[in-house]
């Protein structure tokens, strides 16, 4: 019977991870028609720059609530009442998001307050007024998001994967239908467009808050402040153990994104203060942060697809199986060998293909120069480097949170953000914006190896799949460096056609080759991960 249970708890991860990995795909793909499109009309400018640093808040926060902090704390406590006690979990359910529309609108209020105080003091500079003003109209999007976040994470209690990780398609829809009639009006001016732009974003939070509503209708019944007051002594407790739990998580599981912000903030220097600190010229420029976030843009695709994937499919059979140890295992066991069977070749792959990948999304027809294209290339390779602990890290902390201990991931990403930062300060100038993402990367490795260490999981039974693994991403990685090769040799001459032709085509060969050597290990040496994925085994 245990076998039978793992076998069936195996299937479930895959069936669950393979739902959120398909709907989160489209969005993702969308994702990249949108950075396409929107890194054409912002470039590497200083535009760019601050419309990425604008548009880095509702994405901040939908990682952080949507994919993290929120759904972390609330799950749990949902899923066990739930599966007892419905009206609980409704009453429950009602109130957090009460309690959350309260706070979080207060929140938005108090930043928009302050961000107009700071445009009337400080003295006018066009670069940093444009940033700021497209981060007020970009925040309303934080308590829309939040609001979507709680009805998605009662949707993931229930098993219902689908309707949240298709949610983030509304949002590329949006803003690719935003910005793709800037290319048909002449004289269309980039700077007025990213106001259509962030516009569009607040829009699309509207739209994703109602769609999960729609997806919860006949699933839940919603109660008024007549039947909460009457339930308060009940529900109150509970819903304040959640909040009291949320700070933690937060910081715990959103260490990328942290991270991640302070980057956008020292990349922003140049635009918000100037070109120099403490008198000396610092060696960023107003282009640095577009140059950042677009190559963030990329090596988040894999992670968001995948790797957050197993992580949230993970949760709520991590919650149910807390008070079994031998079942727990067992579920952690799984979450990292798929983990790391998906993450350990998307690192790889991206340090290997990322200067054709960059050239082909972000340049041609306008976008990033030749030194804006081989900037992010920098930035990537440092990102791509710790994709598979990015991946892990998301497992790891759940692993604590299904426990009920959110002190431990906090701890440790306290430590890792007071790393962080005076390590960016230190490589940023030798390697300009691709220390910032070196520096993210090594406090991401960090993090995986001492939340792995405190976790306290039976690990030694995994190192024979960790090899596995490695040794299939290693033979991606050959197999796309062959791809390269055969192009050259092969497909590419000087009438291909030019060098965004040339650049699309090589890496086409590239992806392609790592992608069919990675599968012929995989089925040669009959990785049951696979079998997982594909609902079978």
């Amino acid at each position: 019977m245990p076998t039978e249970r793992t076998h069936d708890d195996a299937r479930a991860l895959g069936r669950s991870t393979l739902t959120l990995s398909t709907r989160t795909l489209l969005s993702r793909v969308l994702g990249l028609v949108r950075d396409l499109l929107t890194a054409r009309v912002f470039a590497d400018t200083a535009v760019g720059s601050a419309f990425a640093a604008a548009f880095a808040i509702p994405n901040l926060f939908r990682r952080l609530f949507g994919e993290g902090a929120l759904s972390a704390a609330f799950i749990p406590d949902y899923t066990r009442l739930s599966d007892g006690d419905p009206r609980g979990a409704s009453l429950f359910a009602s109130l957090t998001l009460a309690l959350l529309a309260l706070v979080t609108g207060a929140i938005t209020i108090a930043l928009e307050l302050a961000l107009l105080v700071l445009l009337i003091v400080l003295p006018g500079d066009p670069d940093r007024d444009l940033s700021l003003r497209l981060v007020m109209v970009t925040l309303p999007y934080m308590p829309l998001i939040c609001g979507a976040a709680v009805l998605g994470g009662m949707l993931q209690a229930r098993g219902r994967f689908a309707p949240w990780a298709a949610a983030p398609v509304l949002l590329n829809l949006c803003l690719i239908g935003a910005t793709t009639p800037f290319f048909f009006f002449d004289g269309a001016d980039a700077r007025t467009w990213s106001y259509v732009v962030a516009c569009a974003a607040v829009g699309a939070g509207v739209l994703q808050l109602l769609w999960m509503a729609l997806a919860l209708r006949g699933l839940t019944r919603w109660h008024g402040w007549r039947a909460i007051r009457s339930a308060w002594s009940e529900t109150w407790p509970r819903a304040r153990a959640m909040l009291i739990r949320m700070g933690p998580v937060l910081i715990g599981l959103g260490t990328l994104q942290l991270n991640a912000l302070i980057d956008t903030a020292i990349a922003m220097w140049p635009n918000w203060v100037g070109p120099t600190a403490f008198g000396r010229a610092v060696p960023l420029d107003v282009s640095s942060n577009a140059v950042l976030f677009y190559a963030q843009r990329l090596y988040q695709f894999p992670l968001g697809v995948f790797g957050i994937a197993v992580a949230t499919a993970a949760f709520p059979m991590l919650s149910r199986a807390a008070g079994d140890p031998e079942r727990f295992a067992r579920a952690i066991a799984r979450g990292v060998r798929l983990s790391l069977f998906i993450a350990l070749p998307a690192s790889v792959g991206l340090i290997i293909v990322r200067e054709p990948l960059v050239r082909t999304v972000f340049t041609g027809s306008g976008g990033f120069s030749d030194d804006g294209a081989a900037r992010a290339a920098a930035v990537l390779a440092g990102y791509g480097v710790a994709v598979w602990a990015y991946a892990l890290n998301q497992l790891w902390a759940r692993v604590f949170y299904a426990r009920g201990d959110t002190s431990t991931p906090m701890r440790v990403a306290v430590a890792m953000v007071a790393i962080n930062i005076p390590l960016n300060l230190m490589l940023i100038w030798p390697l300009r914006e691709a220390g910032l993402a070196w520096s993210t990367a090594l406090c991401a490795i960090g993090q995986c190896v001492v939340l792995a260490w405190l976790s306290r999981a039976p690990l030694a039974g995994l190192v024979r799949h960790v090899l596995h693994a490695a040794g299939a991403a290693l033979a991606a990685g050959g197999g796309s460096l062959l791809g390269g090769w055969l192009a050259d040799a092969l497909l590419l001459s000087p009438a291909t056609g030019g060098a965004w032709t040339s650049d699309a085509i090589r890496l086409t060969a590239m992806v392609a080759g790592g992608g069919l050597a990675w599968l012929a290990v995989v089925l040669a040496t009959r990785r049951p991960e696979l079998a997982w994925l594909l609902r079978r085994g």
